[in-house]
């Protein structure tokens, strides 16, 4: 409705040290204000707001009327009463100073467009000179409580107990009369009036009173306290002629304000509340409306402690009252009692380091014009606190002319106030004095955070960051209307030639599509396109100044309709001016109406007016095409007189035209007709009247009628369907899926929330219940105003004011911008689906909730629905101190239960809630034990582990451990590898005895990315070791099953089991994978878990690790690598290279050069190389030896050579390049490398002019290889199996790569002691397998298998004899290869992630000629690329490179 902005102004007026101003009093149009101080009169002008004139009292005439008290106008701004202390009033003539005397003229450049364009047109923006003459004083010879205006009268109140009535004109035709209080009967009702018990008055004067037109009558205060209301029985008020009711039970009224449009009267009592009362129509009696009141909920420190009510405001439009305390505060309330603003908390009541401030304490207040401003005068100690300390400091006011201030609020307001048409749309539309803001946008701006408007900026020069609102909540701008999109606002500035002529703005207007705005102010109008971002106003200015809007404005199509008065003609029209065309009135379709236009609306092609003499018109609006510029057709469609109905026209708030009706033709079939127009809601001050068409008589089908004579139905006598209703939203569109919220009715009605008149509907076409009544009223409460309802969203939109502090200023001054924090208007929305299901349940329409609820299913927040829901159910009965007869969660559970999202919506209210709550909870919903097994069931893994931490908290640990078991396996078996995370350290939590408080968050909604880093930093999944242990890398896998070091060995023991049972599980886990041959899921484990596979390996070679077929293992890992089987090109089974050993060499060559290339580019260079950790496995020593043996000559041609074992070492270091990753200096002396290793081919082949079949073989060779990721994780699987010893697995890994030198490495292990023989026999079988099926069905291998030959036959013959094992043996460490000495040995240093940081990278040992020394980084670190792509395929949310 209203809300604060930026900061309030500061008025100075320029009077004497000792005088303040202390009242201030509004003129009837509110340009002009009166203000009082002891001995002197100004009025103040209000745009700009100046001091136009000051009447100052000598001191002799001061002497005898005594100080000024009290001001009043004359209703045509003419004159001015003054009240004084000793009984006199004071009657002052406003003289203008004519059309050509100001006092501010606003002075413009020359050649500016705004020179006057007409001769003697008067500029609106220039302050008029007044002069003051005081006419003859009236002596009323008592202290005056009260001044009312009336017409032609001025009512007088005296402490004597008289009421005056004086006329205007001083003495003029009938002078004066007095009424004594005590000749006027007072009762409690009008019925009982002549004989019922009477009020004693005596002793009793009037202390406040205000005339209420629409009542006809005064509201009054007494001077007990108590309330009452004063009517004329005549037209003239005379003695006989008045009579009073009192309001029963009250006793402490200290002021009043009564609201002209909505017939209510605002008592403010000494207990802080506000007492609203109405007046009952049939008896007479005045009955209680509502309460303003602070509640203890929202402000528990001040509620009781403001001290009576100083004042109340009703707002020009009467949509919100002000209110002021004597204690000071300001606090703002809807109509009908809806909270908006209150300066007695938050940032207004406290400083940011949280010391309170003291309210500010007001003496006077009155609106200005249009309700943007509240002119505010702060008590005379206020302001002389204020001042004091300045004067100290600050030496620049002299003493004796010592400023007072005028405080100024400004506010925006809602379009709804006073132009209510603009309820049919879904936009929010504000304006403030020269500005309007909107919630709407192109969808493109919408989505992006492109909105550059300044946020709710009142100066545009702050350019202060502190109201920018936040970003928008990315869940909910997706696919929804655009206009969640984000919290800025549109704003845009009205124009500032509009606006200085025709200040203020009293209309603004939206369309549908929220693209085109329309304002209107003292005269004219003018429209704005978001479009073009450009205003159209009138190029006539003349055409501008003739017209006034009356009847505010609508959009239909592309047409502005306008009611409004011509100035020329007198008389009222409707005109449509089309938005494309110029603003002119030729272009302007024009129709003359025959009264005054107070209320307009548009419904599809129909307009709707209210008009001054109580009735409706409707008219149809058809749009021509025949001439040039399109313009519309107006027809008088029906006439309906309401003056029957409505006492006074100023009562109708708003008038629409709706497709809503009652009667049983709303069946499902026929729906077209709720198109038509069926039904006027009138809003009559606060009543919700609707009059139906009446279809009683016989009826016309609409085929046999000519289209031109359609008469149209009469409409039914009107029905009562709402009280206390401040604002009516329905809409004209039409949505068969969602026809519940499109035809329904929706009310805000102040303090009690809003309410929705609900269509019921029968399901599937049966026969409706004949006691089931075709709608229903559903109230609600929600926690913001409505502005805007989205009918298919299910959302209201609203706007609500948020505060800033701003401490710049801190001192011993303390100026406004420190007592007062800068104020914004933030844009909100909220949910209501929730409160109407809920509603229909609690009423037993279930079916109605159900078919409601399925429509909006698809709704982005559906499950924050149902949440919300539950949530609200249990708080409530849970909670509740009696016992409840028939409690709503048992029906809310089972509703919930026909919808997918049932056990998600359960256990995320669950772990919203409080623990206390659970048990009943789960005593409506089922046992979280069966909810958790119904998840795993339909493999909803994340929510289960949400059910988990429910378990957790409500069973035994053992109970719990049990279900983390399950799912863990499960999770583990759908490589959902952030939940297994998860349920380690839950797992581990359940065992070390730490969950007598919950856990810390195994939740699967927290954002893991940072979670996942630190996993990877320092853990193996045991992490019994301690850290220094993993620091230094000086451990060897026994420490898993040893006792654990460290200094809490006390608590470890249970932890030490826990660490076993995981253990146990995971390689459980990784046999599975093993058996069932999925080597890259095994890998993926590995590297996600940090799993230690290489000592598992070891543990396990002789028993999982050993592979039965090789054939379908080598067809397995095709599939899973998506590697190509080989294909050869024809002709070449005999080879033409004989030298097999030039092309192993070539082939070789030319992969790593392309590796080497591909390393540079590759995605995977992402992952930094700083940490290189040292891996000193059991194949350290034979390097260390390797290296002082190796020659310049290139390894591969060593193939015969005695120093066999030479070869195998230098090959496998030669790989490390070709999938690990290094740093750009790595990468630059790999390639040198690979030059190096062309020029020794050289050598070796004399010549690199090679032949078309070698050229043919290459391009193959290249053809014949899988993607680049799957060679790395190939070859770093391929590593993991060499360095464990699992010598089968490496000769799979070797063919499938098709790389000699690993087949010739395994062949010449195998003639170690060590190696046992079913591992020898195994692999023999293996490769003749493997020959036999590629003769027959693979026949790509061939050419590798007849490269090989050489080793297949070594291996043939060693079958029985033994190499001589001495030289396997050169460092005490070359013996681990494992065999029988224990599972536990195999592996002489950590993991390779288990030694992150550490010291000695690998190739730093090296010497230079090695080809692997260009590589600071181990084979092990090539884990990442394999994770990153398991992720991306299976849950495209972790996608962290190890670093």
């Amino acid at each position: 409705m209203y809300f604060l902005t930026g900061w309030p102004r500061r008025l100075l007026c320029p009077l004497r040290s000792d005088e303040e101003p202390f009242h201030i009093q509004p003129s009837s149009q509110r340009f002009y204000f009166a203000v009082l101080s002891e001995t002197q009169l100004s009025v103040w002008f209000s745009r700009p707001s100046v001091l136009i004139v000051s009447y100052i009292e000598s001191a002799k005439a001061a002497a005898q009327f005594g100080f000024y008290q009290k001001a009043e106008w004359k209703p045509d701004d003419s004159m001015i009463a003054v009240a004084t202390a000793k009984g006199y009033i004071l009657l002052f003539d406003v003289l203008g100073g004519g059309d050509d005397k100001y006092l501010y003229e606003p002075v413009y450049p020359k050649g500016s467009p705004r020179v006057k364009v007409t001769p003697g047109y008067k500029e609106e923006q220039c302050a008029p000179a007044l002069s003051l003459e005081m006419k003859k004083p009236v002596d009323l010879e008592a202290p005056i409580t009260s001044l009312q205006s009336l017409q032609e009268d001025l009512l007088v109140c005296t402490a004597d107990g008289y009421l005056h009535v004086l006329h205007w004109d001083g003495l003029g035709s009938n002078g004066r009369k007095a009424i004594c209080l005590t000749t006027i009967p007072f009762s409690l009702d009008l019925q009982s009036a002549r004989g019922g018990p009477s009020l004693d008055l005596e002793g009793v004067y009037i202390r406040c009173m205000e005339y209420c037109v629409t009542l006809d009558g005064f509201a009054a205060v007494l001077s007990d306290g108590r309330l009452g209301f004063i009517t004329p029985l005549s037209n003239t008020i005379t003695t006989d002629q008045l009579q009073g009711v009192w309001a029963a039970d009250v006793t402490d009224g200290t002021c009043v304000a009564v609201n002209n449009k909505y017939r209510l009267m605002a008592f403010g009592c000494a207990s802080g509340s506000v007492l609203v009362y109405m007046i009952d129509t049939t008896t007479g009696s005045m009955q209680l409306s509502h309460k303003l009141e602070l509640t203890p909920k929202h402000y528990p420190d001040i509620y009781n402690k403001t001290g009576p009510v100083k004042l109340i405001c009703w707002s020009p439009d009467y949509s919100v009252a002000m209110v002021t305390w004597e204690c000071g505060g300001l606090s703002l309330w809807s109509v009908f009692g809806a909270h908006l603003i209150c300066t007695l908390g938050e940032d207004f009541a406290y400083r940011s380091d949280g010391t309170k401030k003291d309210p500010i304490k007001i003496s006077s207040m009155s609106w200005g014009a249009e309700g943007y401003h509240l002119w505010v005068i702060p008590n005379k100690q206020e302001r002389r606190r204020q001042e004091e300390q300045p004067e100290a400091d600050v030496v620049e006011p002299p003493p004796s002319s010592l400023q007072a201030g005028i405080l100024q609020f400004q506010f925006i307001k809602s379009a709804l106030t006073v132009n209510p048409c603009t309820s049919n749309q879904e936009q929010v539309l504000l304006h403030g004095e020269d500005r309007l803001y909107l919630t709407c946008g192109d969808p493109t701006q919408v989505h992006g955070t492109s909105d550059s408007h300044p946020h709710t900026h009142l100066n545009p020069h702050d350019g202060s960051p502190m109201h920018h609102a936040p970003k928008p909540d990315s869940s909910l701008s997706q696919g929804l209307s655009t206009l969640l999109g984000h919290k800025h606002w549109h704003v845009v500035q009205i124009h500032s030639t509009y606006l200085e002529s025709n200040w203020p703005i009293r209309f603004a207007a939206i369309d549908t599509a929220g693209q085109c705005m329309a304002v209107a102010g003292r005269r004219g109008f003018a429209h704005y396109s978001l479009f073009t971002r450009k205003w159209k106003l009138f190029g006539n200015i003349t055409q501008e100044q003739n017209m006034a809007v009356t009847g505010g404005l609508a959009w239909w199509k592309d047409f502005v309709v306008v009611a409004c008065y011509n100035f020329i003609d007198h008389q009222e029209q409707l005109r449509l001016y089309q938005r494309s065309s110029n603003l002119d009135n030729a272009f302007a379709s024009v129709t003359k109406l025959h009264s005054d236009t107070l209320l307009l609306n548009v419904f599809r092609d129909m307009v709707i007016l209210f008009r001054a003499d109580c009735s409706i018109c409707l008219y149809s609006l058809e749009r021509r095409n025949d001439s040039p510029t399109p313009s519309a057709s107006v027809e008088l469609l029906q006439e309906v007189s309401m003056s029957r109905y409505i006492p006074h026209p100023a009562l109708v708030v708003s008038v629409t035209l709706t497709s809503v009706r009652t009667e049983t033709g709303i069946t499902l079939k026929a729906p077209q007709q709720a198109c038509m127009a069926e039904s006027i809601m009138l809003n009559l001050a606060g009543q919700l009247i609707m009059l139906q068409r009446d279809r009683s008589g016989p009826q016309v089908r609409e085929k046999e009628t000519p289209a031109n004579n359609k008469k149209l139905l009469p409409f039914c006598p009107p029905v009562v369907l709402a009280q206390c209703v401040e604002n009516v939203w329905t809409t004209c569109r039409t949505n068969r899926k969602k026809r519940h919220l499109l035809e329904a009715l929706w009310l805000s009605c102040g303090e009690a929330g809003m309410k929705v008149w609900l269509p019921l509907f029968p399901r599937d076409h049966r026969k409706p219940h004949s006691f089931l009544s075709r709608r229903i009223m559903l109230p609600f409460h929600i926690n913001i105003y409505p502005l805007a309802v989205l009918f298919e969203d299910a959302l209201v939109l609203g706007a609500t004011n948020e505060s800033v502090l701003y401490d710049g200023l801190q001192g011993s001054t303390e100026p406004l911008e420190a007592l007062f924090p800068y104020c914004t208007v933030e844009r909100t929305s909220q949910i209501y689906l929730h409160h109407i299901l809920r509603q229909l349940l609690v009423r037993n329409l279930g079916e109605q909730a159900l078919m409601l609820a399925q429509s909006c299913a698809s709704l982005p927040y559906f499950p924050h629905v149902m949440e919300l829901m539950v949530h609200v159910v249990l708080e409530e009965e849970a909670t509740s101190r009696e016992p409840i007869p028939d409690p709503l969660l048992p029906t809310v559970a089972k509703f919930i239960t026909e919808f997918p999202l049932f056990l998600q919506t359960i256990v995320h209210c669950a772990r919203k809630t409080e623990y206390a709550l659970w048990n009943y909870l789960f005593a409506a919903v089922g046992n979280p034990k069966d909810l958790f097994e119904e998840c795993l069931m339909a493999q909803d893994l994340d929510t289960a582990a949400s059910y988990l931490i429910i378990l957790q908290n409500m069973e035994v640990p053992a109970v719990s451990r049990q279900h983390a078991t399950l799912l863990f396996n499960t999770a583990l078996e759908q490589g959902k590898w952030d939940l297994c995370r998860h349920m380690i350290r839950f797992l581990k939590a359940i065992g070390s005895g730490e969950m007598e408080t919950p856990p810390p968050t195994p939740t699967t909604q927290e954002p893991s990315s940072t979670g996942g880093f630190e996993f990877f930093r320092n853990r193996s999944i045991s992490l019994s070791q301690s850290a220094d242990a993993i620091a230094t890398g000086k451990f060897n896998l026994q420490k898993t099953f040893s006792m654990p070091t460290g200094p809490s060995a006390k608590g470890r023991d249970a932890e030490c089991a826990e660490n076993m049972y995981i253990d146990m599980m995971l390689w459980r886990h990784a046999r599975h994978l093993l058996e069932q041959v999925r080597l890259r899921d095994l890998g993926c484990f590995s590297a996600q878990l940090g799993f230690e596979l290489i000592g598992w390996l070891c543990r396990e070679r002789n028993r999982v690790a050993h592979v039965d077929d090789f054939v379908s293992a080598l067809k397995r890992l095709h599939k899973d690598f998506l590697w190509p089987f080989p294909v050869i090109p024809v002709g070449s089974l005999s080879s033409p290279l004989k030298n097999g050993r030039c092309r192993a060499v070539l082939s070789s060559r030319l992969l790593k050069s392309q590796s080497a290339d591909s390393l540079l580019n590759s995605d995977m260079d992402t992952a930094p190389p700083q940490a290189a950790p040292s891996n000193h496995t059991w194949l350290d020593g034979l390097e260390q030896e390797g290296k002082d043996m190796d020659t310049a000559s290139s390894a591969h041609s060593n193939q015969h050579s005695p120093q066999t074992h030479d070869a195998f070492l230098s090959l496998l270091t030669n790989k490390v390049e070709e999938y690990s990753i290094g740093s750009a200096t790595d990468l630059t002396e790999t390639s040198s490398v690979v030059d190096g290793d062309w020029m020794m081919v050289d050598e070796n082949s004399s010549t690199l002019s090679l032949s078309q079949a070698e050229l043919e073989h290459i391009s193959m060779e290249l053809a014949n290889k899988g993607p680049h990721k799957s060679q790395v994780q190939l070859r770093y699987l391929l590593h993991v199996f060499m360095e464990a010893g699992c010598l089968e697995w490496c000769v799979v890994l070797g063919l499938i790569l098709r790389d000699t030198n690993v087949i010739k490495q395994v062949i010449c292990f195998l003639d170690s002691p060590e190696v046992p023989q079913e591992t020898v026999k195994s692999v023999r079988s293996g490769l003749l397998a493997v020959d036999t099926w590629a003769s027959t069905d693979c026949l790509g291998y061939k050419p590798f298998l007849n490269l090989i030959q050489p080793q297949l036959q070594q291996l043939m013959d060693s079958a029985s004899e033994q190499v001589q094992p001495e030289a396997f043996q050169p460092t005490g460490q070359s013996s681990k290869l494992g065999g029988p000495e224990g599972p536990g040995s195999a592996v002489a240093g950590p993991r390779p992630e288990d030694s992150r940081g550490a010291a000695a990278p690998l190739g730093l040992a090296l010497p230079p000629l090695e080809p692997a020394g260009g590589f600071s980084r181990p084979p092990s670190d090539d884990c990442p690329p394999e994770q990153t792509e398991e992720q991306g395929d299976e849950e495209g949310t972790y996608d962290c490179t190890l670093s």
